[in-house]
């Protein structure tokens, strides 16, 4: 295996010190991010950190290549790879790293140093040790080019827009100077020294648009604008190491058209190409280069690239961990980083295993991108690797590997199979649950059954039976499928067996909740009488036989048990279904199960189960017949009255405190009978009431100021039957009770002239609060004679009043409707005074001769004939 994953999320750069080893053929396409067993001096995180890229190793042709010969570099293209080897030779791969038909070139004669690709992908060039710069045309010869130079050329890049019509043909070359080369008028080559004199040109990076050529040589990295035909910026070389510029070279990658990533030795920049705004001179240019990011590393730097937002770092490492001290070389790590000033951050960091890695230097790789594409080459002498950004695959099988299931199934639904190729919801669905069933996580795994099976019959019958295997029906019996899906009904009889020999709770639950359609009843209920046979009292078996009985409709049998058992349904049962047939002989059975709920349901249904029925039903539970009579009456107290003589023993003997009221509301019992029994109970109160009401009120009284001793009800009876002989009485046996004469003194004052009793109260007897007592008669006393004497002038005023009223009414004038008289038929108003006559007119309106009434007449004969009510005279006018 080529790569070694360290997980890492801190600003502290970590070392490892791993064994190397050669990879074997069959696995070339196997990633992996476990660390090596031997790294003792490794730092692993405790959580895994998924990494961010994924290898695999180019072979095919590429095999063959660098089996007999080495790469020294390569560039790279979305259409193409270029790459250069130590014999001078320039292949031109696919990115599976097949050989592309007659584009081999053997360009040089020894170490290709550095290839250039144009943006379009149709020309590239090349520089060698042999002092030869090759400008080729993959598609056309038009513009091919062979410059000779007298010393060896390091760097050549072309203008991104070579292949374009009219662009010039612009391609810089680096030897110890920087040159720029176009095809001038007439096709005739022009070359520019753009730089010199500060030593050997190593490399050069042309801008994505062409705007900007940096390089980079012993002294710095400077940047060229070819818009303003000069200069704008020098970076200085910083290197404390005092390391040689040929044995690490700077590393050049434009990010995009402004910003420029420099990596050297241990050191990196991130530059930015800004306008300038307050230009002072015109000696300075508009444009300038300002660092954002800058930090030092404890690594060599082999290449740079841009990986998202973050930083693609090649790094080499050796076992000494000091820089400059030269020592066996470990793996190359292709580090992502998130740059700072003076720190970074460190997000990621694989370890690869390259062929031959312990003999190779810093130089010897190279680190290539396709940022489009998000693809990185890692080149050695004799290996590449591309690493490819991890796609949505990837990550499920990273999060699969790792045992986080729900994420990969979050992340494939949310995916919804449109980036997935290898794999599904289902498989990791499956995997999920196979994953959460050998870890004993059934309850989990049955409620994860409900999210992944969703509609699926055959696979939930298929989970189902595999809970059945390990004897795990109980955890997944909540989850099964129960409305428009439904298994096969021996599904769910096999869940309900599982329950009912082991959690009789559950079942009885189950049955409760499951639909009656999903499973064939009969089967159940024999299963659950087998079961009752051995444990004949079990409440919960009964509970669920009585619901099973309910399910089948077999009411009568389900009403029978839940009577037995005292079930709070039993009400609701024959309510539902009508059951009142079935009831006429339990009825006692119901009451005493619950009384209240009971009586209601007899007092709702009288009409089906008669008030006789009940009443003879109860005979033995007397207190149950007392409930049911005592709520009849207060519903209907003329309803049952053949049994009020009945409910008077029963209130005697179980609600003496109702029986007075039941006496004072009932006209329906046996006074007699009534009054023997509550002389029998010795209730005081309920036998002066029955003796008041068959007219004995003497003997009444007597019990009330004997035994009960109450004068304020002693007063009280007397002023209900208001009986001046009663009265006497209770004055009477009042006379040897001071207490009682206070009393009377204070309220009889209405009812009885207090003179008597107090001139029959012994001489000398001490009467408790006497003097407030004749204070208030004689207070009461004066309040009546002022009561008296304001209604009389009331009622002198009224009847002023009324009298004025009437007078006056009498005084008004009568209509007339008709000016003839009705007993005559003659003219009641006349001219000649000679035949006037005195008329009568009544408050009818009807107007008569005085002469034609009968002597004394008050009352209209018209009035009279219809039996209208007879009008009045109203007034006598005489003319």
């Amino acid at each position: 295996m080529f790569l070694q994953h360290l997980c890492c999320k801190n600003t502290k750069q970590r070392h490892t010190n791993m064994a190397a080893s050669e990879i074997s053929e069959t696995s070339l396409e196997k990633n992996y991010d476990k660390v090596d067993e031997s790294s003792s001096d490794s730092e692993i995180s405790e959580e895994p950190v998924e990494p961010k890229l994924k290898y695999e190793r180019i072979s095919n042709d590429l095999t063959h290549i660098l089996g007999k010969d080495a790469a020294s570099c390569m560039a790279v293209h979305p259409k193409f790879l270029a790459l250069g080897t130590h014999w001078g030779v320039i292949h031109v791969l696919d990115h599976l790293g097949n050989n592309i038909i007659n584009k081999e070139r053997p360009a040089h004669t020894t170490t290709v140093n550095q290839i250039s690709i144009d943006s379009f992908g149709e020309h590239l060039g090349s520089c060698s040790d042999d002092g030869r710069v090759v400008i080729g045309g993959l598609y056309t010869t038009e513009n091919n080019q062979v410059h000779m130079f007298d010393r060896p050329v390091k760097a050549v890049s072309l203008d991104p827009h070579f292949s374009k019509p009219g662009s010039g043909k612009h391609y810089v070359t680096g030897d110890d100077k920087l040159v720029l080369h176009e095809k001038a008028f007439l096709s005739r080559h022009k070359t520019t020294y753009l730089h010199q004199g500060e030593g050997p040109v190593r490399n050069i990076q042309w801008s994505p648009n062409g705007q900007f050529i940096a390089w980079a040589n012993d002294l710095g990295v400077k940047v060229y604008d070819m818009t303003l035909k000069r200069k704008i910026t020098f970076i200085p070389r910083e290197d404390k190491t005092n390391l040689r510029p040929e044995l690490y070279r700077c590393n050049l990658c434009w990010k995009n058209e402004t910003c420029l990533l420099i990596g050297w030795v241990d050191n990196i920049k991130v530059c930015m190409v800004k306008e300038r705004k307050d230009a002072n001179s015109p000696e300075q240019p508009s444009r300038y280069v300002e660092i954002t990011e800058m930090f030092t590393t404890d690594f060599f730097i082999c290449g740079l690239a841009p990986f998202r937002e973050n930083l693609a770092v090649l790094s080499y490492v050796t076992h000494d961990q000091q820089l400059g001290v030269q020592g066996q070389s470990e793996r190359p790590q292709l580090r992502i980083i998130l740059p700072h000033m003076d720190y970074y951050e460190e997000i990621c960091n694989d370890a690869l295993s390259i062929r031959g890695f312990s003999e190779y230097r810093c130089n010897d790789y190279h680190l290539e991108c396709i940022p489009v594409d998000e693809l990185y080459f890692i080149v050695s002498p004799k290996d590449v690797v591309v690493a490819k950004a991890r796609d949505a695959d990837d990550h499920i099988q990273w999060l699969m590997e790792h045992e986080f299931f729900q994420e990969a199934m979050v992340c494939a639904m949310k995916n919804d199979g449109k980036d997935l190729k290898r794999h599904n919801v289902q498989d990791i669905s499956r995997a999920y649950l196979t994953y959460l069933l050998d870890g004993e996580s059934f309850d989990e795994a049955a409620r994860l059954c409900v999210k992944i099976l969703g509609r699926n019959k055959q696979r939930w019958e298929e989970e189902v039976y595999k809970f059945a295997r390990i004897h795990q029906l109980k955890a997944i019996a909540p989850y099964l499928p129960r409305g428009d899906l439904r298994l096969d009904p021996a599904i769910y009889e096999m869940v309900l067996n599982e329950f009912l020999h082991s959690d009789y709770e559950g079942f009885r639950q189950l049955v409760k909740e499951w639909p009656s359609d999903i499973y064939h009843i009969p089967t159940v209920i024999n299963v659950v009488i087998d079961r009752l046979c051995a444990e004949p009292d079990n409440s919960t078996l009964l509970n669920a036989l009585g619901e099973l009985y309910t399910r089948e409709a077999s009411y009568d049998k389900a009403l029978a048990i839940y009577l037995r058992l005292k079930h709070e349904g039993v009400f609701e049962l024959i309510h539902k279904h009508s059951l009142f047939h079935s009831i006429t002989d339990k009825i006692e059975m119901l009451v005493d199960f619950d009384r209240e709920r009971a009586v209601k349901l007899l007092l709702e249904n009288v009409d089906k189960i008669p008030i006789d029925l009940v009443v003879k039903q109860l005979e033995t539970r007397p207190d149950l017949q007392h409930a049911y009579l005592d709520r009849l009456f207060i519903k209907d107290p003329h309803r049952g009255q053949q049994y009020h003589g009945l409910q008077v023993r029963l209130y005697a003997r179980y609600e003496p405190t109702k029986l007075l009221s039941f006496l004072r509301s009932s006209s329906y019992y046996p006074l007699q009978r009534a009054l023997e029994e509550c002389q029998q109970k010795k209730l005081i109160p309920e036998t002066v009431f029955l003796l008041g009401r068959i007219g004995n009120t003497k003997e009444a009284l007597a019990l009330i100021t004997r035994e009960l001793r109450d004068v304020d009800q002693a007063i009280e009876f007397c002023k209900e039957h208001d009986e001046k002989e009663l009265w006497e009485d209770l004055v009477s046996q009042s006379l040897d009770k001071p207490d009682f004469i206070t009393v009377l003194l204070h309220n009889i004052g209405t009812h009885v002239d207090p003179i008597i009793l107090i001139r029959r109260i012994k001489e000398g007897m001490r009467i408790p609060q006497l003097r407030d007592s004749l204070v208030k008669i004689i207070q009461d006393y004066n309040l009546q004679i002022a009561l008296r004497e304001g209604c009389k002038r009331i009622l002198v005023k009224d009847c002023y009043q009324l009298l004025h009223r009437l007078a006056k009414t009498q005084c008004k004038a009568v209509r007339v409707e008709h000016q003839i008289c009705q007993s005559c038929c003659n003219k009641l108003i006349v001219n000649d005074i000679r035949f006037a006559s005195s008329m009568v007119v009544f408050h009818c309106h009807h107007a008569f001769h005085e002469d034609c009434l009968a002597v004394g007449s008050m009352t209209c004969t018209v009035c009279h004939t219809q039996k209208r009510p007879p009008g009045e005279s109203s007034a006598l006018f005489r003319q």
